[in-house]
């Protein structure tokens, strides 16, 4: 049953949803240092909010089974041990630009490139890992790292949000920034959905569009409506609303996408490990 099988792989959902968050955030807080104002509480917070959950998903990655029962999905041990440090490595690098970040910001940078650049491996070599091959490798990496993006992005964005209603005279600029950018993701996502449907991307293979008749169907249509097109509606919605300084408005919108968002990625990752489908 469609069910079961996503059940039996809560662990490689949970791994997806907390590498995603990890690594997504602490995008953001690179990205709006670099280009707006955005404050030292907010991007000193989200970046040890980074920091806790590529902790946790290290932690996940640790205890990830070696099987994935009744899946197409085959996984290749070799690459365990490499995406476990640089996960590791992601979570120290950024702990270290962290802390060096008060006295030193000038190093803090170079640390924090190395923090990005471990994020990066580990996308990699969980792409390796679990990839199937040189074609589905490059898909999945493409599908991790469009699913980090959009569920790190909109955490930060809906913390970023609640920043404003503590400090008034926070230019919009930020949050402006960071919505658009969460559209452009979102939108990224549903060009994608559309390739790897028409191409029958992933393990499974099949017919094109087969993934939407099939017996996963519901399962891919809550991914569209819920986990795509809804959220890409709301920031849209949240980029006029943030533009007009209606800040309070524009962070509930951010709050119903982090719940959207994330209900996609989890979607997103137990299609693609309990029945081998990319969406």
């Amino acid at each position: 049953m469609p069910a079961t099988q996503i059940a039996q792989n809560l662990a490689f959902i949970n791994w997806t949803v907390l590498t995603g968050l990890a690594l997504g955030s602490y995008a953001a807080v690179i990205l709006l240092r670099r280009r707006t104002g955005a404050t030292r509480g907010f991007l000193a917070f989200t970046t040890a909010c980074a920091i806790a959950f590529g902790l946790l998903a290290w932690l996940s990655d640790g205890a990830l089974p070696s099987t994935l029962g009744d899946s197409p999905v085959t996984l290749d041990a070799a690459w365990d041990d490499p995406r476990r440090a640089a996960l590791i490595g992601f979570v120290a690098f950024a702990t270290v630009a962290l802390v060096v970040g008060r006295v030193r910001p000038s190093w803090a940078r170079l640390i924090e490139l190395a923090a990005v650049a471990t994020g990066a491996l580990t996308l990699i070599f969980g792409s390796f890992a679990w990839g199937g091959g040189s074609l589905g490798t490059a898909a999945l990496l493409v599908e991790l790292a469009a699913v980090s993006a959009a569920t790190g992005g909109v955490f930060a964005a809906m913390i970023l949000g609640h920043w404003y209603l503590v400090t008034p005279k926070l230019p919009e600029a930020p949050l402006i920034l960071l919505s658009r950018v969460l559209v452009v993701v979102v939108a990224t996502q549903v060009v994608l959905f559309v390739v790897w449907a028409m191409t029958s991307a992933g393990p499974a293979g099949g017919a094109p569009f087969s993934a939407l008749t099939g017996e996963w169907a519901l399962f891919v249509w809550l991914r569209l409506i819920v986990g795509l097109i809804f959220p890409l509606v709301v920031s849209v919605a949240a980029v006029k609303t943030a533009q007009t300084r209606s800040m309070e408005s524009a962070t509930g919108l951010l709050y119903i996408n982090v719940g959207t968002i994330a209900a996609g990625t989890i979607l997103a990752a137990g299609l693609y490990f309990g029945a081998g489908l990319l969406v």
